[in-house]
């Protein structure tokens, strides 16, 4: 009577079957957890970049504003901001290859986490 109330396990084309839907919804669900997860880091990264921002533009126009105390102009103490950007903008121009690399390997870095 034992023999009759013991189940026979499912033939190999049903266990192979049942392997290949947990294989394929562990590989779906991973995929979502990795998108998920650099959407996640995208995010906090823009808001991060927003509030930078944000400080900076202060900054500079807190800079600028002082300045123009300092040289009794506020055409001057902008000016200087200005020119200061503008020294900036031709040092990166001149050392953009160095500093494209550290920006890609940093992009490759979080897309592969």
């Amino acid at each position: 009577m034992e023999a009759n109330n013991k189940e026979t396990p499912p033939p190999i084309i049903d266990q192979l079957t049942q392997y290949a839907e947990l294989r394929f919804k562990l590989a779906k669900l991973r995929a979502i957890e990795g998108g998920t997860s650099i959407a996640a880091s995208i995010i906090a990264d823009v808001a991060v970049m927003v509030c930078m921002g944000l400080a900076f533009i202060f900054a500079s126009i807190t800079l600028a504003f002082f300045l123009a105390e300092v040289f009794n102009s506020d055409w001057k103490g902008f000016g200087c901001v200005a020119i200061i950007y503008l020294l900036i903008a031709i040092i990166v121009k001149a050392n953009k290859k160095m500093l494209e690399r550290p920006i890609v390997n940093g992009f490759i870095h979080k897309i592969f986490k």
